[in-house]
């Protein structure tokens, strides 16, 4: 996939944080979970346990400089469909990484269906919307595109997880378009930033808190 069909097809992106997470990922950035724990300084088994298998529940962190963040629950994950998926490797090897990432969704239709999933349409959420471009030129190098939602793993799911689903934009095989494909059949899934992005502030385009369908407040719009 050319970088310049990237942006023309899918102008812009959106990521799903916690509620009352944007003034510590404006200042910080959207860093991946790994990162997250580095930064805020987690003792080494409280950060096993956090990495190292599936998170049930987010994890709030405390930083007596940063102060609160979240570790995002990985509840969509069941294990023993992991376990059984997985290829060239360990379901902790790829719990690694889905830790040392960020990901966007390309399609609005995708977070508004995860939004208004069971395990988190009955609170709130902050959604980060951002100007492919811009996210683009600044870090292109570590963006990869992934055919499916990675942290989407049911009893139901046949696709194996395997390293080679993560590819560089240029590695991808996007079939030319004149626009996105809509409906079922997404040509990509995810965008996702190896290690996070420190400068989101400046790539976002606006902030919104959300329950399920419904805006419930514009937090930042630029």
């Amino acid at each position: 996939m050319q970088t310049a069909d990237l942006v023309r097809l899918y102008p812009q992106l959106w990521h799903m944080a916690d509620d009352g997470s944007w003034p510590n990922i404006r200042e910080h950035g959207l860093l991946s979970a790994t990162r997250l724990v580095e930064k805020w300084e987690v003792p080494t088994v409280a950060k096993s346990a956090l990495l190292d298998g599936v998170r049930h529940e987010p994890q709030v962190l405390e930083h007596p400089r940063f102060g609160t963040a979240t570790v995002r629950d990985q509840s969509p994950i069941v294990e023993q469909a992991l376990a059984r998926l997985v290829v060239g490797m360990s379901p902790r090897d790829w719990l690694g990484l889905l830790n040392e990432r960020s990901f966007f969704f390309l399609q609005r239709k995708r977070l508004d269906g995860l939004l208004n999933a069971r395990s988190y349409r009955g609170r709130p959420h902050t959604v980060i919307t951002v100007d492919t471009a811009e996210l683009v030129a600044r870090h292109e190098p570590d963006i990869e595109l992934c055919r499916i939602n990675s942290g989407f793993v049911q009893r139901h799911s046949v696709t194996p997880r395997t390293r080679d689903l993560f590819l560089p934009i240029n590695e991808y095989p996007h079939p030319a378009r004149s626009e996105a494909r809509a409906g079922a059949g997404y040509d990509v899934a995810e965008l996702c930033v190896v290690g996070g992005v420190d400068d989101v502030a400046d790539v976002v385009t606006h902030v919104e808190r959300v329950q399920g369908d419904e805006i419930l407040e514009t937090i930042f719009r630029r």
